[in-house]
């Protein structure tokens, strides 16, 4: 079994359409009925806009821990309020109750607490999800607004999403990661065999597909990079290729400007599917084939 990681240096380079586009690809081919599906991306899921799949399975995600205080037992003396770093007790009408989104849950008020009014209590995060697609089974999640430990549910996604591949002996986990080099992108790599990077030919997009380069070279995961919508500065695309010679990550191909991705965004299908022949279509098929040369060894 392999897994493959799509990033992106920054939001909005086409990573999730790019996986999207992969998905289709790989269910009408031959790795049909040999993928699961997996979106890293908690903090701004959307491949399912594409895929449209049928939810199976939901179950709660809970990823911290928040204090509470007991106001029969509070006799508001106050110390709980000035231990806390965060700012998290608050004081109303003489009595003392703590803000849930300030609270980072260090449990400094549990401890200094002589009448021991305080306790911890398991805070919903977000929630965890198993669906089945038109081109395979998903596993997915959503983090809640203002809520933390999204490398913690990218890496339920990911073990749940393997978990079923090796129980049912399928080929390959394609996963859609989240943007950036944070503890998010982290988790997503943790393991992969393949991580292919999306990038743009801006300034920002070079610097930050560099930084993902640099991530992936520590972590030992070997890198493949796309260039997408490639045809608006073909200067900095050739740029962004010359910089990926340097260090020895090959790119597999250019995809152009296409408002045919557009039209299959407002569609909610692949590009690939929605109209098969536009020109990112028959460029995203080049480095699809390209991508599953290298997973199978033949590249």
């Amino acid at each position: 079994m392999k897994q493959l990681v799509v990033l992106s240096g920054k939001g909005g380079t086409g990573k999730t359409c790019l996986t999207a586009a992969f998905a289709h690809l790989a269910a009408t081919g031959p790795w049909a009925e040999q993928v699961v599906l997996a979106d890293a991306d908690v903090d701004a899921a959307n491949l399912e806009l594409m895929l449209r799949p049928r939810l199976l399975a939901a179950e709660e995600f809970q990823g911290g821990k928040v204090a509470r205080i007991d106001p029969a037992a509070c006799t508001a003396c106050g110390i709980c309020e000035t231990v806390c770093r965060f700012e998290a007790i608050v004081a109303h009408d003489g009595r003392f109750a703590v803000d849930p989104i300030a609270c980072e849950g260090c449990a400094a008020c549990v401890h200094h607490c002589p009448e021991g009014a305080i306790s911890m209590h398991p805070e919903l995060a977000g929630h965890l999800y198993h669906s089945e697609s038109r081109y395979g089974p998903l596993h997915h999640a959503g983090l809640l607004p203002g809520q933390e430990n999204s490398g913690k549910l990218v890496a339920l996604v990911r073990q749940r999403a393997r978990g079923q591949a090796l129980a049912e002996r399928r080929e390959l986990v394609l996963v859609d990661g989240p943007p950036g080099i944070g503890c998010p992108v982290i988790s997503a790599v943790t393991g992969a065999d393949l991580a292919l990077v999306v990038a743009e030919p801006s300034v920002s997009g070079a610097h930050d597909l560099n930084r993902t380069l640099d991530t992936l070279a520590h972590f030992r995961v070997r890198a493949l990079v796309a260039v997408n919508r490639a045809d608006l500065r073909p200067a900095a695309s050739d740029e962004i290729e010359a910089r990926c010679r340097e260090r020895g990550v090959a790119t597999v191909g250019r995809v152009p400007f296409d408002l045919a991705v557009a039209r299959a965004m407002v569609a909610g299908e692949p590009v690939t599917a929605n109209e098969p022949e536009a020109a990112a279509s028959r460029a995203l098929r080049e480095v699809w084939e390209r991508v599953s040369a290298v997973l199978r060894g033949a590249a």
